[in-house]
């Protein structure tokens, strides 16, 4: 694995790999390289739960972080992100964390850089790391994805998230419905349309996106009170699901809004632990791409797991 910016790359035998050394790294606290390393982390969108993660996941694995802030830095001065990007590299960035609000601009990246790109959330591409943690957190709860109905309900038109779960769950086995308010459909998803009444009696998972309002700017919204009731996971809907099934909101979350606020922290919710999985998954893709890369050798970690796997 070069790069990891699109889930619709990765075949079932990568995605179940990353998944159990997701796995390997949460029982195990070890910093697997030694070798001095440097993870620059250029955001050009806020974020809270992906930036965090991914510098506890790197300081996990030992590696420096390089911060950047675009407000601060010399995009203000016309630079562009490409020239960014380079200009990480050149000093000696072993891989690059970007997320930016431009479509395919992370592919950019990866086709131009010499060092690995991992796609943070690009416009209304991917999210292909929520992803992961996401598929992470569903395999703890099923041990399986083959046979399982996962509902995502939402602003599916605007949302990254969807399409990277909805490719790699469909990859995995699982059967994929999409939910959402007519003028949010994405007609170029090829996924199933189902009402939220249905998806909530149907499906082992349902999972809720954000209302992305920064990409609905100048269009006319309903209020919080009518969206919930009509497209959202209320308390009524939330009584009707099936007995073993959980929630999921990658989130940020707006409370009563998408889901009832007494629902986010309920028996069912699966939220923070996406949340807490957000960590491992991050520290296993970076892993995956320093030693696949030739970036660095693992220590005592991999040759123990080596030994383990013969």
């Amino acid at each position: 694995m070069k790069h990891f910016v699109s889930m619709k790359n990765l075949s079932e035998h990568e995605i179940l790999q990353l998944i159990k050394l997701s796995e390997e790294f949460r029982q195990n606290e070890i910093h697997p390289f030694d070798k001095q390393l440097f993870a620059a982390n250029l955001f050009f969108e806020p974020s809270t739960r992906t930036k965090v993660s991914f510098t506890v996941a790197q300081r996990k694995l030992g590696l420096e972080v390089l911060d950047f802030s675009s407000d601060i830095s010399s995009v203000t001065k016309g630079e562009s992100i490409y020239d960014t990007a380079r200009t990480f590299e050149s000093v000696g960035a072993s891989l690059l964390v970007v997320r930016h609000p431009e479509d395919n601009i992370v592919q950019q990246l990866s086709e131009e850089l010499s060092i690995p790109v991992i796609n943070a959330g690009d416009g209304k591409g991917e999210h292909p790391t929520q992803s992961l943690l996401d598929l992470i957190t569903i395999h703890q709860e099923y041990q399986k994805f083959n046979g399982l109905k996962v509902a995502i309900v939402g602003d599916i038109k605007h949302s990254r998230v969807a399409r990277s779960n909805a490719y790699a769950l469909t990859t995995l086995g699982a059967k994929v419905f999409l939910s959402s308010k007519p003028d949010w459909q994405d007609e170029t998803l090829p996924f199933p349309y189902i009402e939220i009444d249905e998806a909530v009696e149907q499906c082992d998972v349902v999972m809720l996106l954000r209302i992305q309002h920064e990409r609905h700017q100048g269009q006319a919204m309903m209020t919080s009170e009518d969206y919930l009731q009509r497209y959202g996971l209320t308390i009524e809907r939330e009584k009707r699901m099936k007995q073993n099934a959980i929630i999921m909101h990658p989130a940020p979350v707006n409370r009563g809004v998408e889901i009832d606020d007494s629902l986010v922290e309920c028996d069912r919710s699966r939220i923070f632990k996406q949340m807490t999985n957000g960590v491992t998954a991050r520290m296993a893709v970076m892993y995956r791409l320093i030693q696949d890369g030739g970036i660095a050798h693992a220590n005592d970690f991999s040759q123990r797991n080596a030994v383990n796997s013969r």
